[in-house]
């Protein structure tokens, strides 16, 4: 089943991401989690790619056991930087054979340990490429990210919305957010998308702020910013985890709540890998089937 299917129907689609454990972690602790996370019956769960495939088998067989074992539909990460239009086609092919239909096409990151390297001398420079030969290759569904307060990269956002709008009109059935924590950015960014022809389904990703030391990380890499209330209680917070989280669990649930009011096609939660504090948002919210 494509994934695009879900949407579009009475109930928003809840969804949900994990990531590979490291190559030194037994792989049967995502399960452990997704033992928890099942229950909340999500529409699908993205299992993340490690940079420049590092993850590569792991990635492909949790996917696989998410759905043969699970019985939710996967969609797989494939990050482009790094690997060979030959290497893809293969992935593509193992994707295919355990029966995965949905891939999440994104350029990946660039590789922080190596500054000479030229995206350009690759056999792929850009996700629109990736999701091009993806397309050729067989009919999968096929997802893509969007920066709803624009790429990182990319100076300009009306030039990000075009580049956006060039890898939609390659094939793409429906986009996915990177994190954001003003809700009025994805408002904003909506109208912008809907007024160049943007039409596919745009669902706001989310990650709850459950860490403060982490959360300045994860905020550098991927270009959000912190808008005041959230800010202050970080500062507040900094030092005491326990209500941090609990901070994090009600900011996050109030912005999944307005976002649902809203009318948005569905939800996708960045778990973190974890189940306690993801399951507390959904049943907040009255997601849960």
């Amino acid at each position: 089943m494509k994934i695009l299917d879900l949407y579009g129907r009475e109930k928003p689609v809840l969804s949900l991401e994990i990531f590979p454990p490291r190559v030194d972690y037994p792989l049967e602790t995502i399960f452990e989690t997704l033992d928890h996370l099942q229950t909340l019956n999500p529409g699908y769960i993205s299992v993340t790619y490690g940079a420049g495939g590092s993850n590569r088998a792991r990635t492909v067989e949790i996917a696989a056991r998410i759905k043969r074992e699970y019985g939710i539909e996967s969609l797989a990460h494939l990050t482009c930087v790094r690997h060979t239009q030959a290497e893809v086609d293969q992935i593509l092919d193992q994707l295919a054979e355990e029966g995965i239909r949905n891939i999440l096409a994104l350029r990946g990151d660039l590789p922080e340990d190596d500054p000479d390297f030229d995206p350009s001398q690759q056999d792929y420079g850009f996700a629109y490429e990736l999701i091009n030969d993806i397309c050729k290759k067989a009919d999968f569904g096929v997802a893509a990210a969007a920066y709803p307060a624009g790429h990182p990269e990319c100076p300009r956002l009306k030039d990000d919305l075009c580049n956006l709008k060039h890898k939609v009109d390659c094939g793409v059935d429906f986009l996915i957010t990177q994190l954001f924590f003003d809700n009025r950015i994805y408002y904003d960014f909506i109208d912008k998308a809907l007024a160049i022809k943007i039409d596919c389904p745009v669902v706001p990703g989310i990650m709850p702020v459950l860490n403060a030391r982490s959360i300045r990380r994860t905020i550098y890499l991927c270009g959000a910013s912190i808008p005041g209330p959230l800010l202050q209680l970080v500062d507040k917070y900094e030092h005491d985890a326990d209500s941090m989280e609990k901070a994090g669990i009600e900011y996050a649930s109030m912005q999944v709540d307005d976002l649902l009011t809203s009318g948005v096609p569905g939800i996708h939660l960045y778990t973190m890998n974890k189940h306690r504090q993801i399951i507390e948002i959904v049943n907040n919210v009255g997601l849960v089937k």
